[in-house]
């Protein structure tokens, strides 16, 4: 079994990327594999809706230049999916975007690839655009058929510097348990 988690931000070792690092060593504590993709720094396009990909179902896209495609591949492979971004001006990153509508259509294209996937959002705001970030996040999971894991509070921290979610003791908690419950649902579905 198998978790793997996109981290939006352009700080690959920022408020997010600790957000999902916090999440994984619950589920690696359960023997469940993470890997950690940092895509904040990459650049990525957005789906042209060329539909090529409904034509061609070969699970990739043909918009090449970028490393989308592995990461649609990673997305294929794991059981569970963590997507986290950062709050830029009230929304995700691009970036975080950009993954979300070129590899969801990619999987509406091919059968519905992602479907029963377990998904979990994570999200890194200073002070607003939290739940709309995490609304939209959990809206390609829904939209994809993958069951959605929750925590004791919605899935984020308030944190602006670099290493401010470790004065988060909420953050950390939310994090922690989302680990736990999404680690008990891979294991309830998959195991």
């Amino acid at each position: 079994m198998k978790v793997v988690g996109f981290n939006g931000s352009p700080r690959p070792e920022g408020n997010t990327a600790q957000a999902i690092g916090i999440v994984f060593e619950e589920i690696r504590k359960e023997g469940i594999q993470t890997e950690l993709v940092n895509i904040g720094t990459k650049k990525l396009s957005g789906c042209i809706a060329c539909f090529k990909c409904r034509a061609n179902k070969d699970k990739k896209c043909v918009t090449s230049g970028d490393p989308m495609n592995e990461y649609i591949a990673k997305m294929d492979d794991a059981d569970g999916i963590i997507i986290g971004s950062p709050v830029y001006y009230g929304s995700m990153t691009t970036n975080t975007k950009a993954l979300i509508e070129r590899c969801g259509q990619v999987a509406r294209a091919n059968n519905d690839m992602l479907a029963r996937k377990i998904g979990a959002s994570v999200v890194a705001v200073r002070r607003a655009g939290s739940n709309f970030t995490y609304a939209g996040i959990n809206f390609f999971f829904g939209i994809m058929q993958m069951p959605i894991t929750t925590s004791t509070y919605w899935n984020m921290t308030l944190a602006k510097e670099q290493g401010d979610i470790q004065k988060d003791d909420e953050g950390i908690d939310t994090f922690r348990n989302l680990g736990k419950n999404m680690a008990w649902l891979i294991k309830k579905t998959k195991g």
